[in-house]
């Protein structure tokens, strides 16, 4: 970043879904972090909230560290061994043809066999209660899979005495099953522990739902995929830096079969409409501003003494948002199953290709200022920039 250049006081990091593609957003937290610029807010969903505990439960000259650490150890299938590293330098390089079959492999590991650290599956034949998820036991046992491993996981990567109280804001979104209604938990209203994150990811029915305070709660993917609009009507006062991370893409491509359909099924609905969020914030943004330039037609007396001089009061603004938007383009198009291709070599691309799609978006100084002017609100495509430096705003 040029120096002299001042970044507004609330930074905010929002991660969307998206299983394995997530270790995209590891790529994306490290440009951030090499260029100091240093989120105080952190909101995930489904593995969007898994990297946001890992940041915000580990010291800030660890979290790059911890990321990796996490990723690395997802990345084991749960029996067979995985790639050592010098077979991903031989890997890197492979054609079209050998790279679909690797794909495939380590998709069909990651559902026959799990992954270590995370989940494995449910040992039917064993008749233990709860190994059957077609017999009644319950919905923290009606699932494919058992996500125990990644209590464990997460307990072991992240000080959750930190994550409360190390002074950034953590909101983690989960549907609650019984009203299907969707929930932040914040660590501002609340102490978040493992139970929370692994709620966030619970996603059926691969996962099975999670238990707080006799709550059951599923991934908030259901509802909605990314958390971008809580974090905008829970700023509506303060001038907001926002980096969206996105990694499902509504545009696509038509699908030719299928597979085709089930990976296009995927993209459009867990892509969240973020578009649609930035554009109804920019509409409320502005009848805020509205509202503001009105009152301030009015006579002082009559600000105070007018009970709904005094409501469009709390409602007007005069608040500053940019939103610089990332999308995964580059790497993700594995297939149907690539949010659950879970192998090292795919797992280290995705995070190479966040850190330089970030890297490309801070190139531009001008997006992390706040806009100025009549238009209080604007976002910036990042993954509209190619390399010769020009962006879109939108």
């Amino acid at each position: 970043m040029p120096p002299g250049l001042v970044l507004p006081d609330r930074i905010a990091l929002v991660l969307q879904g998206g299983g394995a593609l997530g270790a995209y957003q590891g790529g994306v937290f490290q440009g951030l972090h090499e260029a100091g610029v240093a989120p105080g807010w952190l909101a995930g969903i489904s593995i969007g909230a898994f990297n946001t505990a890992i940041i915000a439960g580990n010291p800030p000259a660890r979290r790059v560290e911890a990321l990796r650490t996490f990723w690395e150890t997802i990345s084991q299938p749960h029996v067979l061994p995985a790639t050592t590293l010098g077979q991903e330098a031989r890997l890197d390089g492979m054609g079209e043809d050998a790279r679909a079959w690797l794909d495939s492999w380590e998709a069909w590991r990651a559902l026959v066999e799990g992954q270590r650290g995370f989940y494995h599956p449910r040992a039917w034949f064993t008749g233990l209660p709860g190994s059957n998820p077609f017999e009644p036991g319950g919905p923290a046992t009606a699932s494919w899979y058992d996500t125990a491993p990644m209590i464990g996981t997460l307990e072991r990567l992240v000080d959750f005495d930190r994550l409360n109280d190390g002074g950034i804001r953590v909101s983690v979104g989960a549907v609650n099953v019984a009203t299907g209604n969707l929930e932040y938990f914040d660590n501002t209203r609340m102490r978040l522990d493992a139970r929370h994150i692994l709620a966030s990811g619970a996603l059926p029915p691969a996962f099975p739902a999670v238990e707080i305070d006799g709550q059951f709660y599923w991934d908030g993917g259901l509802v909605s995929n990314t958390p971008l609009s809580h974090v905008l009507s829970n700023a509506r006062r303060d001038d907001t830096l926002v980096f969206q991370v996105d990694l499902w893409s509504a545009r696509g491509d038509l699908p030719k079969n299928l597979l085709d359909v089930a990976e296009r099924q995927k993209e459009i609905q867990y892509s969240s409409r973020t578009r649609m969020v930035t554009t109804m914030q920019r509409i409320d943004q502005h009848y805020r501003r509205l509202l503001r330039e009105l009152l301030e037609a009015l006579p002082a007396g009559e600000r105070e003494s007018n009970p709904w001089a005094r409501h469009a009061a709390d409602l007007a603004c005069g608040n500053r948002i940019s939103v610089i938007h990332l999308i995964y383009r580059e790497r993700a198009r594995i297939g149907h199953f690539k949010d659950y291709q879970f192998g090292r070599v795919a797992l280290r691309e995705h995070w190479r290709s966040g850190l330089v799609d970030v890297n490309r978006a801070l190139a531009h100084p001008d997006w992390l200022r706040l806009p100025t002017g009549e238009d209080t609100f604007v976002t910036h495509d990042a993954s509209a920039v190619e390399d010769t430096g020009e962006g879109a705003g939108a």
